[in-house]
């Protein structure tokens, strides 16, 4: 016989006001609420993304800050994008969780085979969409919220690349070096983004708990470093509003993640993330009747799910970058080429 479930709190108190949207739905894109700025000068195409989950709200009171602050790019071009607005639309303080999407995940379709497949859904419809905007993207950041009210954390794919540029924008101080979920690969992952040979890159931060003031903060801090670092805006416009010089960060390498095979999954305890369980076969949960074990020692715990259905990522497990198994020694970040 298998144990319950663990009961898990999971309420927490709404301190953001999600912005009204709407004068942006006009653009000069071509494409409902993405907007891009060209400064007339050589540079890379830069883009911060938002919204790709209705309920993660302080991705759009960033964008819409820098809107109201005039961002200009001062090379290249510079896009700010609300990706699915219409979850986005439904968002109700009074259900908080009920508007991550309309029909499937945003962030599980950007394959060549999803995007080009016969399947119809209101999320497929807007990535299909924005597909000919993203090919055009250099230097991508999507912003993000979390479940739990756990530290932020930068997710830089599995390629040396992000990491680099993660270490460049230099918050938050987690950096996580990941493959993605098996369900479906994220806009992060995306054709150029993901290929080590592509000079294209991206990163999706996860800004804290999705309705915690602390969220809003880090977005924006995130967002003026990442265009600083790509060149997008100069120290003038980012100095009055940057927060101070940002800790080390530390980095971890996802050496796997759980993937839910049955319709029965739970977690032996209430964990929240960022828990270290320091011997390797320590009980993390139950799959069905199969026990989910930690497979090494000093197993890092990333962002477990309280969607624990079929097919979904559970929760990732990683090590310290200079302890991962398949890393090399880290080196110190060099800035990456632009275009």
């Amino acid at each position: 016989m298998t144990p319950p479930a663990v009961p898990t709190t999971d309420d927490y108190p709404i301190e953001l006001t999600a912005p009204d949207i709407s004068p942006y739905k006009e653009s000069n894109t071509g494409i409902d609420y993405i907007t891009t700025f060209d400064s007339g000068q050589a540079g890379p195409h830069v883009a911060i993304t938002a919204v790709v989950h209705g309920n993660e709200v302080c991705g759009a009171i960033t964008l819409d800050w820098l809107m109201k602050l005039g961002v200009r790019p001062k090379q290249g071009r510079l896009s700010l994008g609300f990706m699915n607005v219409a979850a986005y639309s439904r968002f109700d303080p009074a259900m908080p969780t009920a508007s991550r999407f309309v029909d499937e995940d945003f962030n599980r379709l950007w394959d060549a085979a999803t995007l080009d497949g016969p399947r119809d859904s209101l999320e497929l419809r807007r990535a299909r969409e924005v597909r000919p905007f993203i090919d055009t993207v250099d230097r991508l950041l999507d912003i993000h919220s979390m479940q739990h009210a756990t530290g932020a954390l930068m997710l830089a794919g599995p390629l040396d690349k992000g990491r680099k540029l993660a270490e460049g924008v230099g918050v938050p101080e987690l950096v996580v070096m990941d493959e993605g979920h098996a369900a479906g690969r994220r806009m992060r992952d995306y054709a150029g983004f993901r290929d080590q040979s592509s000079p294209k890159d991206a990163l999706l931060v996860e800004c804290g708990q999705h309705w915690e003031k602390s969220s809003e903060t880090l977005a924006k801090e995130t967002a003026l470093r990442f265009l600083l670092y790509t060149g997008a805006v100069d120290m003038e416009f980012a100095a009055p509003h940057l927060g101070p010089t940002p800790p080390k960060q530390k980095i971890v390498e996802i050496t796997q993640p759980v993937t839910i095979e049955t319709d029965d999954f739970r977690f032996a305890q209430d964990f929240r993330g960022m828990e270290v369980i320091a011997e390797a076969g320590s009980l993390l949960g139950h799959d069905g009747d199969r026990p989910v074990v930690t497979p090494h020692d000093d197993c890092v715990l990333i962002m477990p799910s309280r969607r624990l259905n079929k097919g979904a990522t559970a929760v990732r497990l990683g090590k310290t970058y200079d302890d991962a198994p398949s890393s090399p020694r880290r080196p110190a970040a060099d800035p990456q080429p632009l275009l």
